[in-house]
């Protein structure tokens, strides 16, 4: 049961970015089933994600107090009861409920996962096993409009059905238990300490403008290129994919050099990857510029994972809840930000994002985490010089 619940561990990385992406290819089909347009049909997207944002930054906090194996079971079941309700939606309405119910689910599952991760994982092997939990993430952001798709083809409310089974199987199977014993009086102002506070804005900035800019190379391939939805479709789906083929060579780097290594190098060679794919007169340079851009947000984000995790919070499960939290803000605040910039220049799109990942390595600097903080111990077992 043991190795079980270490493979159900693994596999909730999956399911909740799954279930957020999965209407992203079906919005035509669930907004012919209310009389709605496609348009409106996009708002379950928003009514995913803004509950699940929100609530992190509190969730982590609540799970330290509750105790993981409880909370992550509780949150699992919610979610199959609520993707159940979304399969049988018999007024638009309910289905945007029943979106926001998921998306309050999933925030008690991703957070907790991740500290039962650090928790149950030695120290010299937690970047390779972040690494994974990131892997699965992206395998699960990027097979979700497949498999919309494919659902839909029949009817789309299959697609939460498979949800809902799914989330009963990783309900049976739990997270392995850990040594930690649930803490009581576990409070949220213990999670908003510095060693949060500073990783949570190099989430916010890098998961903005590196997987937040998916609908401006969109944009791009359609207005320069003049590719159709199902090319653009496709050809963005790079993105996922090397984010899942090298994430856990990210997780062995920071093994080996450090996370604040690690980030750094993202940081920069996405800043390089976003102005490549804003400025490229080639479709398959923009296509490949974009889909290496997985790997850089593979190297900012598990990396800040890797941060807050053996940084000095007392409150690492609440901790770990706000980085996430602060991460798909950044991702909503994206379209905000940049989408003005892109009509009134389409390079400022691309460079202006560019040019806010290159500010990431100083504030890492400022955070005080430079290159010789590194808290994992070397193959040999003596730990770096500070």
């Amino acid at each position: 049961m043991g190795r079980l619940a270490r493979a159900g561990l693994y596999a909730g990385a999956l399911i909740g970015p799954f279930g957020g992406a999965v209407t992203t290819s079906i919005l035509p089909e669930i907004g012919g089933s209310f009389g709605r347009s496609a348009g409106s049909a996009a708002s379950t997207l928003t009514f995913y994600l803004v509950p699940f944002a929100v609530l992190m930054l509190a969730s982590g906090t609540l799970a330290q107090r509750w105790g993981p194996q409880r909370t992550v079971r509780i949150a699992y079941v919610a979610y199959a009861v609520t993707s159940a309700l979304a399969a049988s939606s018999w007024t638009f309405e309910v289905l945007l409920a029943s979106r926001a119910l998921q998306g309050a689910a999933n925030s008690f599952t991703t957070p907790v996962l991740l500290a039962v991760i650090a928790a149950s994982t030695p120290k010299e092997k937690l970047g390779r096993a972040l690494g994974l939990f990131g892997a699965m993430q992206a395998a699960g952001q990027t097979s979700a409009p497949l498999v919309g798709g494919l659902a839909a083809e029949i009817d789309w409310r299959l697609a939460f059905v498979v949800i809902a089974v799914v989330a009963v199987a990783l309900a049976v199977l739990g997270v392995p238990r850990t040594d930690a014993e649930p803490e009581r009086d576990a409070s949220l102002r213990s999670a908003f300490v510095p060693s949060t506070l500073w990783p949570a804005l190099v989430g916010f900035i890098g998961w903005g403008c590196l997987g937040g800019l998916s609908f401006l190379v969109a944009f791009r391939l359609d207005d320069v290129f003049g590719l159709g939805a199902g090319q653009r479709g496709v050809l963005l789906t790079g993105f996922g994919v090397v984010g899942f083929l090298t994430a856990r060579h990210v997780g062995r780097a920071i093994d080996r050099f450090g996370a604040t290594t690690t980030v750094v190098v993202g940081a920069t060679l996405g800043a390089g990857l976003v102005a490549a794919a804003g400025t490229s007169p080639l479709a398959a340079a923009v296509v490949l510029a974009w889909a290496l851009t997985g790997a850089a947000a593979q190297g900012v984000l598990v990396s800040i994972n890797a941060l807050v995790l053996t940084g000095d919070s007392a409150n690492r499960g609440g901790s770990v809840s706000v980085v996430q939290s602060l991460r798909f803000m950044g991702a909503a605040a994206s379209p905000l930000a940049f989408v003005p910039l892109y009509q009134a220049h389409p390079l400022l799109g691309f460079l202006v994002p560019a040019g806010l990942l290159l500010t990431i390595p100083a504030i890492v600097t400022l955070s005080g985490r430079g290159a010789g903080t590194r808290r994992t111990p070397r193959r040999g077992g003596a730990p770096r010089p500070r």
